[in-house]
């Protein structure tokens, strides 16, 4: 697919080589062709990339803006209705062999124990969402600044998360102090789910970076039932102990 964009602060053929040369460093962006006279960027892709992942971006070579083009903008959502499917694909994979395995460690005598398997799910989700995310630290917390409360006023934030999720999966498949670990979840969860409200409500178009930046999964209310089922299962569980 190809896209139109408007990109503001070049002033010569140095910008547009520097422009270029990062944003070509982006995963699924396979072609880039920018016109200095006109200030556009026609960018072509394997699939859609927000316009906050390449803000930050070209971020890193100077003060350059880009936003998306009107028409452009309404093709790309019409896009991604289409291919609701295909763009959470990976998302659903994850969850499902989370859910799967849970489901085989949890049944006893023909029937499920349902605290066991919160608990060996939560474990999965934790472990299985804080690894995408190692394999690209970086680019995790630079993306997760364009959201989370947190992470947005201190980007270190971002770069601490992901060993968080480590530490609540351990102690998780351990059931080291339940207390403890669900109340953290809790806290954690409730935190990340009002910086996925700010931005739904602002209706940015960004990149949800719950698996990391190895999949471009965008911001939706996806993101938001997936923070809200895990804060709703810690609280349950509290409740349970």
């Amino acid at each position: 697919m190809k896209h139109t964009y408007q990109i503001t602060g070049m002033s010569c053929q140095s910008c547009v080589g520097k422009i270029k040369d990062e944003l070509l460093r982006l995963p699924d962006i396979t072609h880039v062709d920018i016109s200095l006279e006109n200030g556009t960027a026609e960018i072509e892709m394997t699939q859609h990339v927000s316009t906050e992942t390449m803000q930050a971006a070209i971020s890193k070579a100077g003060t350059y803006t880009i936003t998306m083009q009107g028409h452009t903008a309404e093709h790309a959502m019409k896009h991604g209705r289409k291919n609701w499917l295909v763009t959470y694909k990976p998302l659903l994979l994850v969850i499902g062999f989370i859910v799967l395995i849970s489901t085989i460690t949890s049944v006893s005598n023909g029937t499920i124990d349902w605290k066991r398997w919160m608990n060996y799910f939560m474990a999965g989700f934790f472990l299985g969402f804080s690894f995408f995310k190692f394999l690209d630290l970086k680019g995790f917390a630079t993306s997760y600044s364009t959201y989370d409360l947190i992470a947005a006023k201190w980007k270190g934030y971002g770069y601490i998360y992901p060993f968080i999720e480590l530490l609540l999966g351990i102690a998780y498949i351990t059931h080291w102090e339940p207390f403890i670990t669900n109340s953290v979840t809790a806290v954690v969860m409730a935190v990340s789910s009002l910086g996925v409200i700010n931005s739904l409500l602002k209706r940015r178009n960004i990149q949800c970076a719950c698996l990391g930046t190895v999949f471009n999964l965008p911001m939706s209310n996806v993101t938001l039932i997936e923070d809200g089922v895990m804060f709703l299962m810690a609280v349950a569980m509290l409740f349970s102990i």
